[in-house]
């Protein structure tokens, strides 16, 4: 017997089913469930377990028919599901759930599934060749990164130039209330930085003064912050020399031979890395074109939430007050809607695809990729594996594998996911500390 009463298309990918739950099943889960709670109350007058069954489902009535609910739900939706063969990208919202007594339990159920897609052209991709060989100055401009990135700041009575550090106090100028002093220090020039203090800063020395007008937003909602910008120290860099001395200090390299050797090896790694982003970038934008799909809202919805999560926490790992800031979230999501209906649009493809060739994770390969983060993470593959699995993230972890072997299928390659380590140490002076 059916347990769907309707299934209606009520939008792209999004499908509505009423459901009933049968008139037995409901009285003999509230059975149960009044006997766990008679067992379980304590009332006046009546010892543990021995209140009457028709006082406990007077007193406890609201809560009784809850916990009813609570239970099938979820078990009829999942036989509703199997019924229907559907293959739902999200939970389902749930609504008008009715229940009476001695009769059916009915509730609505609204599910984004996946959509059905026609598999195209699936070959004469046109993908992007780079060079991958570092030239003699790129290994030159890496070893002067490496210079800057562990010089020594030392104060200097000049004015504040490109490159240089900026140490002072940054104060509100807007509002009724006391401004608050922020003391900061930015790199001049630095693309992170807001490109108003770079140009208030460049030609300040130490001790001065000025004010920072920052503009965010066009047109009518533009709205413009004022700051006072005072300057206490302006700071360069001094510069190790690049020698054998060097080359040792940053990785135990023997001279400064052996250190351009390992930078030229990681450039080289580098520019692999970005090879293949181009390759998959360009390979996800074909399959879009020859696959247009309609895709559900929800999902879409979902993906932009995520992606303003990732730039929050980013914020705030650089310490920014996000409580302070004037971000319009909802405009920011709207911006980043395009990128994340691409998102969307590519996973499902490749989902599609990997279902049509018979692509699959195996287990030896699922159980490599956990001992992979085991071993960066410095546990166990169990503790990996436990702490994926309360988090729900097992599942999702299955799929972005299948989704990476689907690509390299697609792009020719071996299918073998690539199981390799970096000994790479440019640059660690010392170990990170580890909990």
């Amino acid at each position: 017997m059916s347990v769907v009463l309707s299934i209606d298309e009520v939008g792209p990918c999004r499908k509505q089913l009423k459901i009933e739950v049968p008139a037995p099943a409901v009285e003999a889960e509230t059975r149960r469930v009044v006997e766990e709670f008679r067992r379980k109350s304590k009332l006046p007058g009546f010892r543990k377990g021995k209140v009457p069954r028709e006082l406990v489902e007077q007193r406890f009535q609201s809560d009784i028919e809850q916990e009813v609910i609570d239970r099938l739900v979820p078990r009829y939706w999942r036989q509703a599901e199997a019924e229907k063969e559907l293959d739902p990208l999200l939970p389902p919202s749930l609504e008008d759930v009715d229940l009476q007594p001695g009769a059916e339990l009915t509730f609505v159920a609204s599910v984004e599934t996946r959509p059905e897609i026609e598999i195209g052209d699936l070959e004469n991709f046109e993908l992007p060749e780079l060079e991958v060989t570092p030239t003699a100055e790129e290994i030159e401009t890496t070893l002067d990164d490496l210079r800057r990135n562990v010089a020594e700041w030392v104060a200097v009575e000049r004015a504040a130039a490109h490159g240089d550090l900026v140490v002072g106090a940054l104060t509100p100028q807007d509002g009724d209330s006391e401004p608050e002093e922020q003391t900061i220090s930015f790199e001049v020039g630095d693309p992170q930085v807001w490109e108003e203090l770079t140009l208030e800063a460049t030609g300040k020395t130490a001790g001065q003064a000025t004010d920072v007008v920052r503009r965010q937003g066009e047109g009518e909602d533009a709205v413009e912050q004022r700051f006072r910008l005072q300057i206490t120290e302006v700071k360069e860099r001094d510069l190790p020399p690049a020698d054998d001395a060097f080359a040792a200090r940053v990785g135990e390299f023997s001279d400064l031979g052996a250190l351009k050797e390992a930078l030229a090896k990681r450039l080289e790694q580098e520019k692999e890395q970005e090879r293949r982003q181009q390759r998959e970038r360009s390979l996800t934008d074909q399959l879009r074109e020859r696959h247009p799909l309609s895709l559900p809202r929800g999902v879409v919805d979902q993906e932009i939430e995520a992606m303003l999560r990732d730039y929050a926490s980013g914020l705030a790992m650089r310490g920014v007050d996000l409580e302070k800031t004037q971000l319009d979230w909802r405009e920011m999501g709207e911006k980043v809607r395009p990128q994340a209906e691409n998102h969307v649009h590519s996973r499902l493809i490749l989902d599609a695809i990997a279902k049509n060739q018979a692509l699959e994770v195996t287990e030896a390969e699922f159980e490599q990729t956990l001992a992979n983060l085991a071993r960066a993470e410095g546990k166990t593959t169990v503790a990996v594996r436990q702490a994926l699995d309360r988090a729900g993230r097992l599942g999702p972890l299955r799929a972005q594998l299948r989704r990476e072997k689907t690509m390299r299928h697609l792009m020719g390659e071996s299918t073998d996911p690539e199981m390799t380590d970096s000994d790479d140490t440019v640059g660690q002076t010392e170990p990170d500390d580890q909990d």
